[in-house]
């Protein structure tokens, strides 16, 4: 629940730090378009009220059918006054503008702009022409000297058209936004809970682990409580005996607690190796030297293979490396029942050095080849070896990840289990 919550709010917050980076983008692009399309159909009445103020400049005769056309074309409504009166074709028009809309452009342009449209004797010889936008249209008055007389005229052109594209506009970058946040906020949903899996997956292995090791810890630790216990009520001549059983379980449990530790360390990034040039032969050859006593006291048949030729040095932790091959042989002497055969392997490659520990045990099956390097897993459940938590594996991979190496287990031919070790690391 804790996780699922958590997952929950990243997703809404990055959903939300997204969000208003979008809407600001957006509102800034949306502004620059709508300024754009002002300033192009602004830009466009221009160009088209001064053509037609052009037209009738040159023109003795207003054709009717040119000021049809031209209010067609460039979507406009004219006044045009000869000597303010005011064209008959105007009262023709069934569509034309309210007529105070045109009053209220000629007093606009009377005051703010110089421009008396009912003054046409104070008009030179020269058109005087003015451009302004009043609430809802762009405005164009021109006064056009004629041999006659004057002619004014006023062009209104309806922004219902510009606000209209500004309406889409917005509309459609309020989608491409809402849709990008959409699509985005999914994205974040499945980035976060990708980010929380191994998380998640690390507080559960961490709950195994102190699970398994309280169990583990259990046993050892109610021995010694019930051996102490026993030793109140027992004989001086029977206390030796609990004696001796507290302190084998005590020594269990500082093993346990020693693993736990070297796992922490590794866990926490501060196990560190002390690599240093190494011949493996030699590392091998004392590592079955310490071991042979103990093999034949389980009356196993021990042995170890090097190559003939002289190997180069390793760059490794001897230590660490030695510990891998002691873990690899208590494992192997816990799990082959008597007299059976235990062989360590030294090989080189063109990769790097290959290390290997061969028995003939009952080995390990497929489905568990994957899970031996887990924490407290043992391959046999059914075998509760008390010198062994289900940790030492686990350490061992850690060791060899640490040196940049891999440890694998496959079946040995005609049945056990054999461990490779491969270290890529060899001394300059």
């Amino acid at each position: 629940f804790m996780f699922h919550r958590l997952h929950i709010q990243m997703t809404f917050f990055s959903a939300l730090i997204i969000g208003i980076v979008i809407f600001i983008m957006t509102t800034a692009c949306n502004f620059i378009a709508e300024n754009s399309t002002g300033q192009n159909a602004w830009n466009t009445f221009q160009n088209n009220a001064i053509s037609c103020i052009s037209h009738l400049e040159t023109q003795s005769i207003i054709s009717s059918d040119w000021i049809l056309q031209a209010e067609k074309n460039y979507d406009i409504s004219m006044d045009i006054r000869d000597n303010g009166n005011s064209l008959y074709l105007k009262k023709l028009q069934t569509d034309s503008l309210d007529e105070t809309i045109f009053r209220k452009a000629e007093e606009i342009s009377a005051a703010s702009y110089a421009l008396d449209l009912s003054n046409p004797g104070a008009v030179s010889k020269l058109t005087k022409r003015s451009f302004f936008q009043m609430k809802d249209f762009y405005v164009s008055t021109a006064l056009i000297p004629k041999s006659h007389g004057t002619v004014s005229m006023i062009i209104l052109y309806s922004l219902d058209s510009v606000k209209h594209r500004i309406l889409l506009q917005r509309l459609a970058f309020s989608g491409a936004a809402f849709l990008a946040i959409l699509a985005l906020s999914i994205c974040s949903w499945f980035f976060t809970g990708r980010m929380i899996t191994p998380l998640e997956k690390s507080r559960q292995e961490q709950t195994e682990f102190i699970a398994a090791a309280s169990h583990e810890l259990r046993s050892p630790l109610a021995v010694i409580l019930s051996g102490i216990s026993a030793m109140k009520k027992a004989d001086p001549k029977e206390q030796e005996h609990f004696l001796s059983v507290i302190e084998k379980e005590g020594t269990r449990m500082s093993l346990l607690v020693n693993d736990m530790l070297s796992l922490s360390n590794a866990d926490n990034h501060s196990w560190k190796m002390h690599p240093v040039p190494c011949e493996l032969d030699t590392l091998v050859l004392d590592t079955y030297e310490k071991y042979e006593p103990l093999m034949q006291e389980h009356h196993m048949n021990f042995s170890v293979k090097l190559p003939e030729e002289e190997l180069p040095l390793c760059s490794c932790d001897p230590e660490r490396i030695s510990q891998v091959l002691g873990i690899l042989l208590d494992n192997a002497i816990s799990y082959v029942p008597e007299h059976g055969k235990i062989r360590i392997t030294l090989t080189q490659n063109a990769k790097g050095f290959c290390l290997s520990v061969i028995d003939n045990g009952p080995g390990i099956p497929d489905s568990a080849k994957t899970s031996v390097f887990r924490r407290f897993y043992r391959a046999d459940s059914a075998r509760n070896n008390k010198q062994h938590f289900g940790l030492g594996l686990c350490i061992a991979y850690e060791i060899i990840t640490l040196h940049q190496g891999t440890i694998t287990v496959q079946d040995t031919p005609g049945g056990g289990s054999t461990f490779l070790i491969s270290l890529y690391t060899p001394a300059s």
